[in-house]
């Protein structure tokens, strides 16, 4: 993984401009994901193939439930300024009017729902960064699907934002069903999920 970092004097100002153009030029190979995580551009793999199935199979589901004015999307960048994090989650559910216009972000707390999946390498920027970057940005739902938990892969739910962190609402092992709240109202088997 590669990083590149700069310290900013204060995350809503030149610092955070600047973080924003690096990961804008930052050259990576195509199907790597760029992300700003905690002040620190980073560049992750390409996702396996698990990984990508996990993705489509949910926003299949996720389609057939989503409020009329909203889109499903995969690897679009959420920016959270004020928690130094530019975050591009595997799936996210935002207004189609947010994701309108010039540019390669939208701010995060757009997003009625993100969903992050768990890759070996760098999972724990998906348990713990990325967990407190979306809660602090007011992100209502966050979806952690885990399937390198080790000796039992997990889904887990998180909402009620507050104060930078989330409440578990729901957490389950693969084979289970957990349900995503209003808007979406929407039962999720991960039986089919493949495991790592």
């Amino acid at each position: 993984m590669n990083t590149n970092a700069v310290d900013p004097d204060d995350s809503l100002g030149q610092g955070w401009d600047e973080l924003v153009r690096i990961w804008e030029g930052t050259d990576a190979p195509e199907g790597c994901k760029v992300e700003i995580i905690e002040g620190i551009v980073t560049v992750a793999s390409l996702p396996s193939k698990n990984h990508s199935l996990t993705a489509a199979l949910l926003q299949r589901r996720l389609y057939g439930v989503i409020p009329e004015d909203c889109g499903v999307f995969q690897r679009l960048g959420l920016s959270a300024p004020g928690r130094q994090g530019l975050f591009v989650p595997d799936v996210a559910v935002l207004p189609r009017t947010a994701v309108t216009g010039p540019g390669y972000h939208v701010p995060a707390d757009e997003a009625l729902l993100v969903v992050e999946i768990t890759s070996q390498s760098n999972a724990n920027h998906d348990r713990i960064k990325k967990l407190h970057g979306y809660a602090g940005a007011g992100v209502p739902l966050y979806l952690l699907l885990d399937p390198w938990r080790s000796g039992r892969p997990t889904a887990t739910l998180y909402g009620e934002p507050a104060g930078g962190t989330y409440r578990i609402l729901d957490s389950i092992e693969y084979g289970e069903k957990l349900t995503l709240p209003a808007p979406f109202d929407l039962p999720i088997g991960t039986a089919e999920f493949p495991v790592n």
